[in-house]
């Protein structure tokens, strides 16, 4: 797999988190367990041919531990976290940065920014594409993600 930077560039999402990186962080990780390990997602990573296809490590996430269709390659608590896999269809990534915001409601409001990268080669990767991105599922799919993540968050900072 070339390394995401080589990937194109998809979409960039964002969310303000009224909690600080640390428990932000968290809750980033908890949202790619609970969305990628979860039964049914974990049936279409199969049915995708999906690497990682499998759950190792999260119990102590870190570099290299996986949930289907997702390895951490680089991971640097509590500001960035990168995820990259592969399928059938596609190559692609994730890059999470988590920034401190000054002047966010309550102490230590966090900036989470979700990059979603990509390469769809060949005629069915370009279906795939039109399917998953052209439609707009893929973005609504990440704004629920970021939406999961600030409320995780926020709940765990109360």
């Amino acid at each position: 797999m070339p390394p995401l930077e080589e990937l194109p560039r998809i979409d960039e999402h964002a969310v303000t988190v009224a909690a600080p990186p640390g428990t932000a962080w968290r809750a980033v990780l908890t949202m790619l367990h609970t969305t990628f390990a979860a039964p049914a997602a974990a049936a279409a990573a199969r049915v995708l041919g999906c690497e990682p296809a499998t759950t190792s490590g999260w119990d102590r996430p870190t570099v290299g531990s996986t949930v289907p269709g997702f390895r951490i390659v680089a991971a640097a608590e509590p500001r960035l976290l990168v995820v990259a896999g592969r399928h059938r269809f596609s190559r692609y990534g994730i890059v999470v940065r988590l920034e401190p915001v000054d002047g966010e409601p309550g102490a230590g409001g966090t900036r989470v920014r979700l990059e979603s990268r990509g390469a769809f080669p060949g005629a069915h990767g370009r279906l795939y594409r039109l399917a998953v991105v052209g439609t707009g599922g893929h973005a609504l799919a990440v704004r629920r993600m970021l939406a999961g993540v600030r409320r995780a968050a926020e709940q765990r900072r109360s």
